[in-house]
């Protein structure tokens, strides 16, 4: 692995202190060999969804795109998960944290600038096998281009997961940064169940309980419109705009956080 990046002191400003430590960050990352495991496996996944068509009942295309979208998703989060929650973890564990911290680098600076390069990375394998359902969709005549919205928001969620990973990372141990960022989504995609265990219990401090965390939590049910892009159902008019105004506010909060625990982490 490479050291921490060409930041030198005298840089010219914060946006290049926080370029250079993501463009170090995304060519690290891209080096790791989980990440390529994970990349195959999804791509091998969505050809295999081909196959999985001709042994079930129903329409193909449909099939496909469900399959195809759910591997992009799952392996998306792997990867955010997998890498984010190690990005910290090893910078202080080979001690190259110090070297790059004794330059004129914040420490809000070195996150962010972690975070961007991991999103980079994300991007770049979504688009990879975004290429590759879309190829094969094109290949049996079917329009890909409903499905980019999809495909859109699911990035969108990455940058929430990936936020915190970070978060969490800054916190903990990688373990337990990995097991609260995968519990994280999992509420997420669940909030919705907290609005109706609040109708069902007494009105009182359970019910406010309920609404606090159901506010708190991601509403990552918002982002997952798998199911209308495969059956080609209508969103309401200015619906993904306001998903992508959600989940990029979302993840800046929560990158603030981090922020705010990397800045009073003891690295003694």
């Amino acid at each position: 692995m490479s050291g921490p990046g060409p930041i030198v002191r005298g840089a010219p400003g914060p946006g290049a202190a926080v370029t250079a430590i993501a463009l170090n960050t995304f060519r690290e990352a891209i080096r790791d060999r989980v990440l390529y495991l994970l990349l195959v496996f999804a791509l091998v996944l969505i050809a295999v969804s081909r196959l999985l068509s001709l042994l079930t009942v129903g329409d193909e295309a449909k099939i496909i795109k469900d399959v195809g979208l759910s591997a992009i998703s799952i392996f998306g989060l792997l990867t955010a998960v997998f890498v984010g929650v190690s990005l910290v973890f090893k910078e202080i564990e080979r001690r190259t944290v110090y070297t790059l911290l004794a330059n004129p680098v914040r420490r809000w600076q070195f996150l962010v600038g972690k975070y961007l390069g991991l999103l980079a990375v994300l991007a770049m394998n979504l688009g990879l096998m975004s290429l590759a359902l879309l190829g094969l969709l094109a290949a049996r005549g079917e329009s890909p281009w409903p499905l980019l919205p999809a495909l859109l928001l699911i990035l969108v969620e990455l940058a929430i997961i990936t936020a915190f990973a970070l978060l969490f990372s800054s916190l903990t141990n990688p373990i337990l940064a990995a097991v609260w960022t995968v519990a994280v989504y999992v509420s997420g995609h669940l909030s919705w169940s907290l609005r109706l265990l609040e109708q069902r219990v007494p009105e009182g401090l359970g019910r406010q309980l309920c609404r606090l965390v159901y506010w708190l939590l991601p509403n990552l049910d918002r982002l997952n419109i798998k199911a209308e892009a495969v059956h080609g159902l209508a969103l309401p008019d200015g619906f993904i705009a306001l998903s992508v105004l959600y989940g990029v506010g979302y993840a800046a909060v929560v990158m603030g956080l981090a922020a705010a625990a990397f800045q009073r982490k003891d690295f003694n």
